[in-house]
């Protein structure tokens, strides 16, 4: 296939009754692209559990191995993550490549870090994927059976060896990463020594964080309309003049649903600038109907970090990309924001800004400012309590 051909995919989304499932597999299907590949076909069923052996059944994995030979599919790919051995049981049936959610936004991930800490995490994640997937890597090296019944071969060594040798690679990335953090870690004492006031850009990929980061700071962050345009966590310094201050602002990569834990946990050196901030931006794409969903995907994220604490606003992107007779009565008001995981609801300070045309960004400065010198009046005011704690 010659390379600039893309990859012809099918796309697989299987509804369990799960409220956050997604019937028009919109969010797969800009995954899929953004990975390099053309979606053709979509098939949607729905099951009340999985299938042990092939996760949709034998006869929808018939109908749709008939309609990859019809539209000359390449790859199928599933919306929800799938089992090694379902993944093995599914190429042998449908005679394609098999992959999930999870090893295509790690293919992203890949592609997409540029920082020496990214690549890192994207390698443990990947690695920590692999490990439970030897044996489909392996599998035309059979186990045999070898004289009185015992059971060895070829193929048996070749995953121990790999077992082994991933292990120690997993070990390593992580040794690295402790490295890293330790970095991380440094840099926010001495931002604390300085009184340094720090706000970071979190919330769902592709609803114009770094649009709003370039905005605010006049920066060049890479922009682009696609899925996880940033990994790398970029930070600047911005002066906010109605209080004559400067605070760091920090653009952090996006979250997406069902996001892998291995990879929450290989970026947590990353995120922890959120979980570290003084305040957190929350940036909700508002022309987009799962902007509630949305929302509560990236609350759940900040729990599993340690950041669900930190003081947020929210902050309503692409105004723009709303019709006047859309637009909200009030530019600026509360909003309720339900925490599914601990079954509360708060309420949260929000703005309607267009970060590509500048609409209430001046107005966002001022909120800004306003909560920085809230906020940094109780952190000066913590940090005086400790030395004098620490005095007596």
């Amino acid at each position: 296939m010659p390379a600039s051909v893309k990859p012809l995919a099918i796309l697989v989304g299987v509804d369990f009754s799960s409220a956050n499932f997604d019937n028009t597999l919109e969010e797969l299907g800009l995954l899929a692209q953004t990975a390099g590949m053309q979606p053709v076909e979509k098939v949607t069923c729905k099951r009340r559990a999985p299938d042990a052996a092939l996760f949709i059944g034998s006869g929808k994995a018939d109908e749709i191995k008939r309609l990859a030979q019809q539209v000359g599919a390449t790859e199928i790919l599933f919306d929800q993550a799938l089992s090694p051995s379902q993944q093995r049981n599914l190429e042998r049936h449908l005679e394609l490549p098999v992959n999930d959610r999870t090893l295509l936004i790690l293919e992203i991930f890949g592609q997409r870090a540029r920082s020496h800490e990214g690549k890192l995490q994207v390698e443990l994640a990947r690695l920590q994927y692999s490990s439970t997937r030897l044996i489909r890597r392996w599998s035309h090296l059979e186990r045999q059976t070898g004289g009185a019944g015992v059971r060895g071969g070829p193929g048996e060594k070749q995953i121990e060896l790999d077992k082994r040798m991933i292990g120690e690679a997993i070990k390593r990335c992580k040794e690295r990463l402790v490295k890293v953090k330790k970095q991380r870690q440094t840099q926010r004492r001495q931002r604390d020594r300085q009184n340094s006031f720090s706000i970071s850009l979190v919330g769902y990929t592709n609803a114009g964080k770094s649009t709003l980061f370039n905005a605010l700071v006049k920066a060049k962050t890479y922009v682009a309309d696609q899925l996880f345009a940033t990994l790398d966590t970029t930070t600047r310094q911005l002066f906010l003049g109605d209080t004559r201050q400067m605070v760091s602002l920090s653009d952090t990569v996006g979250f997406i649903r069902d996001l892998p834990h291995g990879l929450v946990n290989a970026f947590a050196a990353t995120l922890q600038e959120a979980a570290d901030a003084d305040l957190l931006l929350h940036v909700v794409d508002a022309s987009s109907p799962e902007y509630l969903d949305q929302i509560e995907q990236v609350q759940r994220v900040l729990q599993e970090i340690g950041a669900a604490e930190v003081p947020q606003i929210l902050v309503f992107n692409k105004l723009d990309a709303l019709e006047k007779s859309r637009w909200p009565l009030h530019l600026s008001d509360m909003f309720e924001v339900n925490h599914a995981f601990t079954q509360g609801v708060s309420r949260v300070e929000r703005i309607f800004v267009s970060a590509q045309t500048g609409e209430q960004v001046p107005e966002l400065r001022r909120l800004l400012a306003r909560h920085a010198t809230t906020l940094s009046s109780g952190h000066i005011l913590d940090t005086h309590e400790d030395v004098v704690q620490k005095t007596v």
